[in-house]
């Protein structure tokens, strides 16, 4: 299945309401890499997410479909089975772009396959698509701090001192997509896990 695109899959919430929010950190990643592919979202008639067709990574670049599932996070493998059987997309050129609390705030790391550790947006994909081998770039938002529980953390908004970080935080992860479909995961390894 060479030929296939790769499906790049920002996790998050849908809506305003939880845009700004750390476990939304892959849709703010995948709406950069739609800015940079020069297109517009569009609901796809089947899929439950908003999607883009284009290219990255140089040119002539790679075939991708960006997407962004409309379904809340612990449902978000069923967008993800739909869009990867309407583009004949296998799971290993899926890549799923989703916040990571077990990586420092603004690091990334980039693996194939691998448990869900706790995150419902990995177990639902894991669930629909009958297996844990497709990509993930890993967006470390950090541990919450004292006692707050991990759920409230993920779903409240970055520290004043974070947002300042952001917009690099997302333009690097959104390089890192770049280089792990356009010159695979070892050589995208090299480059972001520094």
């Amino acid at each position: 299945m060479s030929g296939s695109p790769w499906l790049v899959v920002g996790l998050g919430n849908p809506g305003p309401t939880y845009a700004a929010h750390r476990h939304n950190i892959g849709q703010q990643v995948v709406d950069l890499l739609a800015t940079r592919v020069g297109g517009k979202m569009r609901p796809h008639p089947r899929g439950r997410a908003d999607v883009l067709e284009g290219r990255l990574g140089g040119v002539p670049g790679v075939r991708v479909v960006l997407a962004r599932p409309r379904s809340y996070m612990n449902e978000t493998g069923g967008p993800v089975a739909s869009l990867a059987t309407f583009y004949k997309v296998p799971p290993e050129r899926v890549v799923a772009v989703h916040d990571e609390l077990d990586i420092p705030f603004g690091a990334l790391r980039l693996k194939l396959g691998g448990g869900d550790n706790g995150h419902n947006g990995l177990r639902s994909i894991r669930r629909s698509l009958g297996t844990g081998d497709f990509h993930r770039v890993r967006c470390g938002i950090g541990r919450p701090p004292g006692r707050q529980d991990p759920a409230d953390f993920v779903l409240s908004g970055f520290s004043a001192a974070e947002r300042k970080e952001v917009p690099l935080f997302v333009d690097n992860a959104a390089d890192a997509v770049e280089a792990l479909v356009a010159e695979g995961l070892d050589r995208a390894q090299n480059t972001w896990h520094g």
